[in-house]
Protein backbone atom coordinates (compact mmCIF):
# COMPACT_ATOMS: atom_id res chain seq x y z
CA UNK A 1 0.00 0.00 0.00
CA UNK A 2 1.30 3.56 -0.74
CA UNK A 3 0.60 6.65 0.37
CA UNK A 4 -2.19 7.74 -1.59
CA UNK A 5 -4.46 4.48 -1.54
CA UNK A 6 -6.19 5.06 1.60
CA UNK A 7 -8.66 7.65 -0.70
CA UNK A 8 -10.92 5.09 -1.70
CA UNK A 9 -11.07 2.30 -4.09
CA UNK A 10 -9.80 3.01 -7.70
CA UNK A 11 -11.36 1.40 -10.97
CA UNK A 12 -7.70 1.61 -12.62
CA UNK A 13 -4.53 2.14 -10.81
CA UNK A 14 -0.99 2.19 -13.17
CA UNK A 15 2.30 2.23 -10.87
CA UNK A 16 5.55 3.26 -12.06
CA UNK A 17 9.00 3.42 -10.41
CA UNK A 18 12.38 4.83 -11.14
CA UNK A 19 15.58 4.32 -9.43
CA UNK A 20 18.08 7.39 -9.12
CA UNK A 21 21.39 7.63 -7.55
CA UNK A 22 20.59 10.19 -5.04
CA UNK A 23 19.17 9.88 -1.82
CA UNK A 24 15.42 11.49 -1.16
CA UNK A 25 16.34 15.00 0.13
CA UNK A 26 17.75 15.71 -3.44
CA UNK A 27 14.42 13.94 -4.89
CA UNK A 28 11.89 15.77 -2.95
CA UNK A 29 12.96 19.56 -4.34
CA UNK A 30 12.01 18.37 -7.90
CA UNK A 31 8.54 17.02 -6.77
CA UNK A 32 7.43 19.50 -4.64
CA UNK A 33 7.90 22.28 -7.12
CA UNK A 34 6.05 20.70 -10.20
CA UNK A 35 3.08 21.89 -11.69
CA UNK A 36 1.96 24.43 -14.28
CA UNK A 37 3.60 28.09 -13.70
CA UNK A 38 5.98 26.22 -11.37
CA UNK A 39 8.83 23.66 -12.55
CA UNK A 40 7.11 22.54 -14.74
CA UNK A 41 7.06 18.52 -15.01
CA UNK A 42 10.35 17.92 -16.62
CA UNK A 43 9.15 15.75 -19.49
CA UNK A 44 8.13 16.86 -22.84
CA UNK A 45 7.61 20.55 -22.40
CA UNK A 46 7.41 20.42 -26.16
CA UNK A 47 4.34 18.11 -26.61
CA UNK A 48 2.92 19.95 -23.54
CA UNK A 49 2.97 23.16 -25.11
CA UNK A 50 1.38 22.06 -28.51
CA UNK A 51 -1.74 22.36 -26.71
CA UNK A 52 -0.92 25.64 -24.93
CA UNK A 53 -0.11 24.76 -21.83
CA UNK A 54 2.77 26.90 -21.35
CA UNK A 55 5.11 24.67 -19.67
CA UNK A 56 9.05 25.36 -19.16
CA UNK A 57 10.51 22.44 -17.30
CA UNK A 58 12.83 24.10 -14.20
CA UNK A 59 16.82 23.43 -14.61
CA UNK A 60 17.20 24.14 -10.72
CA UNK A 61 15.33 24.07 -7.28
CA UNK A 62 13.23 27.69 -6.72
CA UNK A 63 13.38 28.40 -3.20
CA UNK A 64 9.91 29.93 -4.38
CA UNK A 65 8.24 26.74 -4.98
CA UNK A 66 9.68 24.63 -1.97
CA UNK A 67 6.52 25.55 0.22
CA UNK A 68 3.76 23.33 -0.75
CA UNK A 69 1.21 22.66 2.14
CA UNK A 70 -2.03 20.32 2.60
CA UNK A 71 -4.42 22.32 0.69
CA UNK A 72 -2.16 23.92 -2.13
CA UNK A 73 -3.62 24.09 -5.24
CA UNK A 74 -1.30 22.27 -8.43
CA UNK A 75 -1.67 23.21 -11.90
CA UNK A 76 -1.80 20.73 -14.48
CA UNK A 77 -3.38 22.96 -16.90
CA UNK A 78 -5.58 26.26 -16.86
CA UNK A 79 -8.52 24.52 -16.01
CA UNK A 80 -7.33 21.05 -14.39
CA UNK A 81 -6.18 21.87 -10.98
CA UNK A 82 -5.17 19.05 -8.37
CA UNK A 83 -4.77 19.03 -4.40
CA UNK A 84 -1.73 18.27 -2.23
CA UNK A 85 -3.66 16.18 0.11
CA UNK A 86 -0.73 14.64 1.52
CA UNK A 87 3.26 16.42 1.73
CA UNK A 88 5.45 14.20 3.76
CA UNK A 89 9.12 16.30 3.01
CA UNK A 90 11.54 13.53 1.59
CA UNK A 91 9.08 10.96 1.35
CA UNK A 92 5.63 11.52 -0.36
CA UNK A 93 3.44 13.98 -2.34
CA UNK A 94 -0.25 12.88 -3.00
CA UNK A 95 -2.39 15.16 -5.16
CA UNK A 96 -6.31 14.68 -5.57
CA UNK A 97 -8.89 16.29 -8.35
CA UNK A 98 -11.46 16.00 -10.84
CA UNK A 99 -10.79 14.62 -14.99
CA UNK A 100 -12.89 17.35 -16.27
CA UNK A 101 -14.26 16.95 -19.63
CA UNK A 102 -15.55 20.89 -19.74
CA UNK A 103 -16.66 23.47 -17.17
CA UNK A 104 -20.51 22.91 -17.43
CA UNK A 105 -20.43 18.96 -17.06
CA UNK A 106 -19.99 16.80 -13.71
CA UNK A 107 -15.88 15.41 -13.89
CA UNK A 108 -16.32 11.49 -14.86
CA UNK A 109 -13.63 10.32 -13.45
CA UNK A 110 -11.60 11.39 -10.02
CA UNK A 111 -7.82 11.37 -10.42
CA UNK A 112 -5.18 10.71 -7.12
CA UNK A 113 -1.36 11.11 -8.26
CA UNK A 114 1.17 9.88 -5.76
CA UNK A 115 5.16 10.18 -5.68
CA UNK A 116 6.45 8.53 -3.04
CA UNK A 117 10.24 8.19 -2.88
CA UNK A 118 12.03 5.16 -0.49
CA UNK A 119 16.03 5.38 0.60
CA UNK A 120 17.31 2.61 -2.14
CA UNK A 121 20.77 1.93 -0.22
CA UNK A 122 23.32 4.03 1.23
CA UNK A 123 22.56 6.65 -1.04
CA UNK A 124 20.07 6.16 -3.27
CA UNK A 125 16.11 6.31 -4.14
CA UNK A 126 13.36 4.72 -5.73
CA UNK A 127 10.72 6.56 -7.52
CA UNK A 128 7.39 5.52 -7.48
CA UNK A 129 4.69 7.27 -9.23
CA UNK A 130 1.25 5.85 -9.19
CA UNK A 131 -1.98 6.64 -10.85
CA UNK A 132 -5.66 6.01 -9.81
CA UNK A 133 -8.60 6.77 -11.37
CA UNK A 134 -12.09 6.38 -9.85
CA UNK A 135 -15.13 6.35 -12.42
CA UNK A 136 -17.92 9.21 -11.73
CA UNK A 137 -19.46 8.16 -15.06
CA UNK A 138 -20.00 4.61 -16.91
CA UNK A 139 -18.37 6.38 -19.91
CA UNK A 140 -15.57 7.22 -17.67
CA UNK A 141 -14.43 3.50 -18.38
CA UNK A 142 -13.95 4.42 -22.33
CA UNK A 143 -12.31 7.88 -21.79
CA UNK A 144 -9.64 7.13 -19.35
CA UNK A 145 -7.81 4.14 -20.61
CA UNK A 146 -6.35 6.30 -23.83
CA UNK A 147 -5.34 8.81 -21.63
CA UNK A 148 -3.21 6.29 -19.46
CA UNK A 149 -1.33 5.66 -22.66
CA UNK A 150 -0.14 9.18 -23.07
CA UNK A 151 0.13 9.66 -19.39
CA UNK A 152 2.69 6.19 -19.67
CA UNK A 153 4.76 7.91 -22.25
CA UNK A 154 4.65 11.72 -20.13
CA UNK A 155 5.35 9.92 -16.89
CA UNK A 156 8.27 7.66 -17.83
CA UNK A 157 9.80 10.81 -19.78
CA UNK A 158 9.33 12.75 -16.54
CA UNK A 159 10.43 10.39 -13.88
CA UNK A 160 14.16 10.07 -16.36
CA UNK A 161 13.31 14.18 -15.98
CA UNK A 162 13.36 14.04 -12.40
CA UNK A 163 16.45 11.26 -12.08
CA UNK A 164 18.79 13.39 -14.09
CA UNK A 165 18.00 16.62 -12.15
CA UNK A 166 18.21 14.95 -8.95
CA UNK A 167 21.38 13.47 -9.80
CA UNK A 168 23.28 16.13 -10.85
CA UNK A 169 23.74 17.45 -7.10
Amino acid sequence: MLPGDELGPADLVATRAIDIDAPPSAVWPWLVQMGQGRGGFYSYDALENLVGLGIHSAERIEPQWQGLAVGDPVHLADEVTLTAVTVEPDHALVLQGDVPVDDDDPAPATFVWAFVVEPRGDSGSRLLVRERYSYELGWARRMVPPITWLSFVMTERMMRGIRERAERR
